[in-house]
């Protein structure tokens, strides 16, 4: 008798493991479908991982530009 019982709680333990992990499926599912993340924004590219890193231009970093730009207007 102990022994039938304890195969229909591990049983019921697997199934209930079983629906949970379906579950968890589903939401992680419906959230990728709501947060769609494929294309990039206008204008940006997206690099591949086979290309080599693109060298900085010969020039004063854009950073720099921006800031005397802002200094100036003032």
């Amino acid at each position: 008798m102990e022994a039938a019982v304890t195969v229909a709680v591990i049983i019921f333990l697997i199934i209930a493991g079983m629906f949970l992990i379906h579950r968890l499926r589903m939401q992680h599912d419906e959230r990728i479908r709501a947060f769609h993340y494929s294309d990039a924004l206008p204008g940006i590219r997206r690099r591949t991982r086979k290309s080599p890193r693109a060298t900085a231009p010969n020039g004063p970093p854009a950073d720099s530009t921006r800031r005397e730009h802002r200094e100036g207007s003032r």
